[in-house]
């Protein structure tokens, strides 16, 4: 445009009035983009606020009312701020640490019936990661020296403590495909262990040994089954995953009955027949809620065998709180109820763990249709945010 033409003075400067209008016709560019993004992101909040809830929403039938437990004692022993397993006896508990760096933890404490220590044994040499307890019809104290959250070790242990002794004896046991995570375990009908590991894959697996035990010696175990944990919505501070974690296992005194806990729920299942493996890879739990525990690992029935009792670790926690044993109600009645053919007894020739055809069945009817659900809001949504970006990338 020459000089002289509207908006343009002599020496080809744009006029003020020009500036101006170009300065506002930027600005409401700029108003309305922002405003085209603003509207793309609300559209996609709505579908968020919408969508979401129906990715974690339970299998129907399985939410279960969440009381809190009934304290029963509190633990004030500094030296036990991460309890992350525990057995009840006739005159109280038997309680281990997690792993501790600090020597004086590295202990097997026995409380009293107010949760007193009254006795700490010492171990021989240094533990792993010592993660749950079990104990025997004659006494005698298991520690599960099982815990590996790098999946590093080679071997894994565990402690037999027999009555009265002043120290425990270590056996070491391999896994037969690769190292595992586990924080559960379990005595079977024959006092054998059964080591249960910690799953959030969407399977849990369970490990025996294939021959006895000897000290000084590693024995090799097998797989012999899986578990598929329902769901639940029961509150706690790791949200879903920490309903799909076990962290900790316990027997009944009669042996009727074994419960298998996560950090939000306890899931017991009846054993009728004294077959540990049957019941946990084809009967259905009864579901017992443990909310908001602060990170509840540890798990036992009371002597009786009428309640569970859980405690939590108190590390991390606000200066001052203590580990406190809770009691909830456990199942009277057994009542087995058999389970669909997911879970096996024995291991799948065709398969290890880690696999996609193994952690597949893991899963379970529970948990399938809420992760396909989760799976297909999520394509949606990122479908319907291509479409809008799209539409406002043309309009620009």
């Amino acid at each position: 445009m020459p000089p002289g033409a509207l908006g343009m003075r002599q020496d080809g400067r744009e006029d003020r009035a020009t500036v101006t209008t170009r300065r506002r016709t930027m600005r409401v560019r700029g108003w309305v983009t922002r405003g085209r993004r603003a509207r793309l992101g609300t559209t996609l909040a709505a579908a968020l606020a919408v969508a979401l809830p129906l990715a974690v929403v339970p299998a129907p039938g399985l939410a279960a009312a969440a009381p809190a437990g009934t304290s029963v004692c509190q633990v004030r022993d500094d030296r036990l701020t991460e309890i992350s397993g525990m057995v009840a006896t006739d005159d109280g508990y038997v309680v281990v640490n997690d792993g501790a760096d600090d020597e004086a933890r590295r202990r097997i404490f026995f409380l009293d019936d107010r949760c007193a220590v009254r006795r700490a044994v010492s171990y021989p040499s240094r533990p792993r990661d010592t993660e749950d307890l079990a104990i025997g019809r004659d006494g005698t104290v298991w520690v599960a020296d099982i815990g590996d959250n790098d999946r590093t070790r080679e071997t894994i242990g565990l402690w037999r403590l027999a009555p009265g002794a002043d120290q425990p004896v270590l056996y070491r046991m391999t896994y037969p495909d690769r190292p595992h995570d586990a924080e559960a375990l379990l005595l079977d009908g024959k006092g054998l262990p059964l080591v249960i590991t910690k799953g959030g894959s969407g399977a849990v697996y369970l490990y025996a040994p294939t021959t006895a035990l000897k000290p000084g010696t590693a024995t090799p175990m097998a797989l012999v089954g899986e578990v598929a944990l329902p769901s639940t919505t029961t509150s706690n501070p790791y949200s879903f995953v920490g309903r799909s974690v076990i962290t900790g296992a316990a027997s009944a005194p009669d042996g009727r009955r074994v419960a298998l806990r996560s950090y939000a729920d306890a899931f017991e299942y009846d054993v009728p027949n004294g077959d540990v493996v049957a019941a946990l890879t084809t009967g259905t739990p009864k579901i017992v809620a443990l909310p908001d525990e602060p990170q509840g690992e540890s798990i036992t029935y009371s002597r009786d065998g009428l309640s569970l009792l859980t405690v939590s670790e108190s590390a991390g926690q606000p200066p001052g709180t203590h580990p406190r044993v809770l009691r909830y109600p456990a199942s009277s009645a057994p009542e087995p109820t058999p389970q669909p053919a997911e879970a096996t007894t024995a291991a799948p020739p065709a398969s290890t763990p880690g696999s996609p055809t193994t952690q597949a069945a893991g899963i379970g009817v529970g948990r399938i249709w809420p992760l396909a659900a989760g799976g297909g809001t999520l394509l949606a949504l990122l479908a319907v945010g291509g479409v809008l970006w799209r539409r406002h990338t043309l309009r620009r």
